[in-house]
C-alpha cells in the first residue's frame, strides 16, 4: 500500500515538475522568441490594418452607393528577425515572387526588422509556391486595397490612391482621394452630392457626343443652382483607377477645374447681365448693327458675317450678334465690366473641393492701360480664359437669381452665398433673354418646360504664332430648366469636333440630358407659368 501510494506521489511529482519545467521553458528560456512573435504580429496588423474610408455617391432617394471602397487581397510577408539564412531565403524566394535577389536578400538581413512586405496582391500560385518552401519567418495573410467598383465612372473627379515612396502608407494622388486623403485615411468616409445615376447619364452622352464628332475630348458639368451642388461632373479622356498605371497621365485630368479655355459666345449673357444691372441697357435696348464695328482701329465682325439692323438685346442673344455683345459692354463701361466679370468669380478659383484649381485669366483686362478692344473682344468670349466650373456656377447665379452660390461636392458641407452678382429682376431679366434664344432655334426646347440657354462656338488661341487655330473651335452650350424656378443647369463643352457649329453638336446633347434630368427627379412642367 506504501509503495502504490508513493507511486502515485512520484507520478503527481513528475507531472507538476514536467508542467513547472515547461513553464519555465515558455517565460524564460522563449520568452524572447514569444515576446518575439507578439511584436511581429502586431507590426504586421499595424501594416496590414490600414482601413481607408469610403467615398459614396448618392442617389436622389439619399441612398449611399461606394464609388471607392477596400478589398481584402492575399499577401506575403517577412519578419526578417526570425530569418536566420538571408541569402539562401532570397535565392529560394526571388523567382517565385519576381524579386531580384540580392535586393531582397538584403531586405531579409536586417535583425531589427519585424515586418517586410514581399508580395502585395499575391497570386494562389505564388502563396502555394512559397508555402512549399516552409521557410521561417515568411507569413500569409491579407491587406486591404483601394476598389472602385464602378470602374471609370467619376474617374477624373475621384481620382486614385498610390503608395508613399518614404514610408509605403497609401497615399490619394488625384482628385477626392487627393484632396480628402487626411480625413481618408483616418477612417472616416466621404459622401458626395454626386447622383449616381446623373453621372451615369452625363458620361453616356459625353462620350455618344465626342464618338460621333470625333472629339478628343469634353466635359459635362450639372450644378444645383440653389445650392452650389455638383450633381454631376463627367470627363473625356477617362480612365479605370483600378487599373491607373495603365494609362497616361494626362487622362487623369479633371478637365472642369484644371483646363482652361477661351469659352466664346456662351459669354454673352454674362456680358448683357452686367450692362443691364448697372442700369447701362435693358433687354430692348436696340441698336443698328452693319454686320461689323471698329474698336480702337481693330474690326469686329458677327460669326456669320450678317448685319442684323436695328436690334434689341434679346435679339442680339437670339443670333448671338457679336457687335451688340460689344455694343453693351461699351454702354456699362469697361471697368464696371470687368467688376462684374470678377463678381461672376472669373480670374480666381472657385474654392470648390477638388485639387489643383487653376484660375483662368483677366490678364488683357487687368493689365495697365488696357486697350479697349480687349474689351469688346472679351464681350463675347474671346481674350478671356476661364474653366468650366466657373463658367456653370457664373450662369447659376443667373438661374439662381442673381445669387452666386460656392460649388461643392463634399456632401457634409453646407450651401454657402458667395455674393449677389446682381438683382434677381436682373436675373430674371436675363433668363428671359436666354428662354427667347431658345425658343427661336428650337433645337435645346422641351415640351412644357420653358428652358434657358445659350451656345458657345469659340476660336482656339494659337499659342505658338498668335491669332487662333483655322477651323479648329469649341462647342459649348450652358442652359437651365425649367427656367421659372431652375432646379439644375447643365454645362456640355467638347473639344475640336468635325462640325462647325455648336447648335449641332452640343445643343441637342442638351435637350437630351435635360429631358433626363427632369424626368429622373420628376421636376414638374413650368410651361403654364409663362405663355
Amino acid at each position: 500500500m506504501a509503495i502504490r501510494f508513493n507511486a502515485v506521489i512520484a507520478v503527481f511529482l513528475l507531472i507538476f515538475g514536467l508542467l513547472g519545467f515547461n513553464l519555465y521553458r515558455l517565460q524564460v528560456l522563449k520568452s524572447d522568441y514569444y515576446v518575439s512573435r507578439a511584436e511581429a504580429r502586431n507590426a504586421a496588423r499595424e501594416e496590414l490594418d490600414l482601413r481607408r474610408g469610403q467615398i459614396f455617391f448618392t442617389d436622389r432617394s439619399g441612398n449611399e452607393i461606394p464609388a471607392a471602397m477596400n478589398r481584402d487581397y492575399p499577401v506575403i510577408y517577412a519578419v526578417p528577425k526570425e530569418i536566420k539564412e538571408s541569402v539562401a531565403a532570397a535565392k529560394a524566394l526571388a523567382p517565385l515572387i519576381n524579386a531580384d535577389e540580392a535586393k531582397l536578400a538584403g531586405d531579409l538581413n536586417n535583425p531589427k526588422s519585424l515586418f517586410k512586405l514581399l508580395v502585395d496582391k499575391a497570386t494562389d500560385g505564388q502563396i502555394a509556391q512559397v508555402k512549399a518552401l516552409d521557410l521561417p519567418g515568411i507569413y500569409f495573410d491579407t491587406k486591404q486595397h483601394r476598389f472602385y467598383p464602378f470602374s471609370d465612372l467619376g474617374a477624373n473627379l475621384i481620382g486614385f490612391v498610390g503608395v508613399n515612396s518614404e514610408n509605403d502608407q497609401p497615399v490619394g494622388l488625384y482628385g477626392l482621394e487627393k484632396i480628402f486623403d487626411k480625413t481618408l485615411s483616418q477612417g472616416n468616409d466621404v459622401r458626395l452630392t454626386i447622383d449616381r445615376n446623373l453621372e451615369a447619364e452625363a458620361e453616356r452622352v459625353l462620350s455618344d457626343l465626342v464618338d460621333r464628332f470625333q472629339s478628343p475630348g469634353g466635359t459635362v458639368l450639372i450644378q444645383e443652382p440653389k445650392t452650389g451642388k455638383i450633381l454631376a461632373l463627367a470627363n473625356v479622356p477617362d480612365f479605370d483607377p483600378n487599373q491607373y498605371s495603365k494609362y497616361p497621365v494626362k487622362d487623369f485630368m479633371n478637365q472642369a477645374v484644371q483646363l482652361v479655355y477661351e469659352p466664346g459666345s456662351v459669354f454673352k449673357p454674362l456680358t448683357m447681365s452686367a450692362a443691364i444691372d448697372s442700369g447701362a441697357i435693358t433687354s430692348s435696348t436696340t441698336y443698328v448693327d452693319k454686320g461689323y464695328l471698329v474698336v480702337s482701329g481693330h474690326k469686329i465682325t458677327n460669326w456669320d458675317h450678317k448685319a442684323y439692323g436695328k436690334a434689341t438685346m434679346t435679339n442680339v442673344i437670339e443670333h448671338s450678334v457679336n457687335t451688340g455683345a460689344a455694343f453693351a459692354e461699351q454702354a456699362a463701361g469697361n471697368a464696371t465690366f470687368r467688376d462684374y466679370l470678377k463678381k461672376f468669380g472669373f480670374g480666381a478659383k472657385t474654392g470648390v473641393d477638388l485639387p489643383d484649381e487653376v484660375t483662368g485669366s483677366l490678364y488683357n483686362l487687368d493689365q495697365k492701360n488696357p486697350p479697349a478692344i480687349a474689351f469688346a473682344n472679351a464681350s463675347f468670349g474671346q481674350g478671356v480664359s476661364v474653366t468650366p466650373i466657373q463658367l456653370i456656377t457664373a450662369f447659376s447665379s443667373i438661374a439662381n437669381g442673381g445669387l452666386l452660390m460656392k460649388p461643392y461636392l463634399d456632401a457634409s458641407n453646407k450651401p454657402e452665398v458667395v455674393n449677389r452678382v446682381m438683382s434677381g429682376v436682373t436675373a430674371e431679366e436675363v433668363t428671359q433673354m436666354m428662354e427667347s434664344a431658345v425658343n427661336l432655334a428650337g433645337v435645346a426646347t422641351i415640351s412644357e418646360y420653358n428652358v434657358a440657354g445659350k451656345t458657345g462656338t469659340a476660336q482656339i488661341p494659337n499659342f505658338g504664332r498668335g491669332g487662333y487655330l483655322p477651323d479648329q473651335y469649341i462647342h459649348s452650350y450652358v442652359g437651365f430648366a425649367p427656367a421659372t424656378d431652375a432646379r439644375f443647369v447643365i454645362l456640355i463643352k467638347i473639344d475640336k469636333p468635325n462640325q462647325t457649329l455648336a447648335a449641332e453638336t452640343v445643343v441637342p446633347a442638351f435637350q437630351q440630358l435635360a429631358q433626363y434630368v427632369l424626368n429622373y427627379y420628376n421636376i414638374p412642367p413650368d410651361r403654364i407659368v409663362r405663355q
